[in-house]
């Protein structure tokens, strides 16, 4: 359904400042399940230089939400809208190319067909679970894992252990096709991780072979990622027990859970099944050539 007289206005603007971020607020926190990143972004807005524009009509109801963080757009959208495209694209992307979009596959197609309209085209496409989960893991998985494997929170002399863990995390699980690995932003990364989340690192035979870490905080839902064990590791129980433990860790501050993992990744899924997590819906990643 298509509405008339609906305008997008900037959230951080003078004029709609306190009461759009408001409005802002609750329609996210009415959908956080499916939008956990955009969330967390959101909040952090205000010190983070991204930006926001809401889609609201005249009465002042919001029926969409545009997220800019970096060169990456976060789309939220209620379902069965045919939202107009926003005017300030045109030269917003002028000056800044966005390189990617992501969130609920729903509200994604829908800024791709905006994107193509304006001449962009996309590189790479990756299609994902979303997941989610709310309390504590089942009991049985935290007793899975090797003998002898030990969890624990990373040390200051980890740092070069934990890189080689990310560097194979980003090289296997995030860099889009025909990406090219970076080493210094995987490190600086890494440094983020470790200031600003939590992180869980698997210890076997005096070796770093696993981590996981919260990629995002929202209003009451933590979002899981970087789930990685190295491959020498695998096939052990390694990430049951290493994420089981960590949302149990978690899980006392009454926060849910939500994690996207790739669709065709069909061990890792059945890993989050056993420790209590359940399918939510659609999540996709959207990368765009340079224009």
């Amino acid at each position: 359904m298509v509405r008339s007289r609906r305008h997008w206005y900037c959230i951080d603007s003078r004029i709609n400042g306190p009461l759009a971020r408001s409005q802002a607020e609750e329609f996210l926190k009415a959908r956080e399940l499916y939008c956990v990143s955009a969330c967390a972004k959101f909040l952090r807005i205000k010190n983070s230089g991204d930006r926001a524009w809401s889609l609201r009509d005249r009465g002042g109801n919001m029926s969409a939400l545009l997220l800019l963080s970096g060169r990456t757009l976060f789309p939220v959208i209620s379902p069965g809208e045919d939202i107009p495209i926003p005017q300030f694209m045109n030269r917003l992307w002028k000056k800044l190319p966005i390189y990617g979009v992501q969130g609920r596959r729903e509200d994604v197609e829908i800024l791709e067909g905006l994107m193509a309209r304006l001449g962009y085209t996309i590189k790479d496409q990756i299609d994902y679970d979303l997941m989610t989960m709310r309390g504590p893991p089942n009991p049985h998985a935290l007793e899975a894992g090797p003998a002898g494997l030990r969890l624990r929170r990373p040390r200051a002399s980890d740092m070069d252990a934990l890189y080689l863990l990310q560097a194979g995390y980003e090289q296997e699980e995030v860099l889009p096709q025909g990406a090219v690995f970076n080493p210094a932003f995987c490190r600086k990364t890494l440094e983020n991780l470790a200031a600003r989340e939590h992180l869980l690192t698997a210890e076997l035979d005096g070796r770093l072979v696993g981590k996981i870490n919260t990629s995002a905080l929202a209003f009451s839902q933590y979002q899981i990622g970087g789930v990685y064990v190295h491959p020498d590791y695998r096939s052990r129980g390694i990430a049951l027990s290493m994420t089981a433990a960590f949302t149990a860790f978690l899980s006392g501050e009454g926060r849910g859970f939500t994690l996207f993992v790739k669709k065709g990744n069909l061990t890792a899924k059945a890993v989050y099944r056993k420790i209590g997590f359940s399918l939510a819906g659609d999540y996709r990643i959207s990368y765009y050539e340079e224009p």
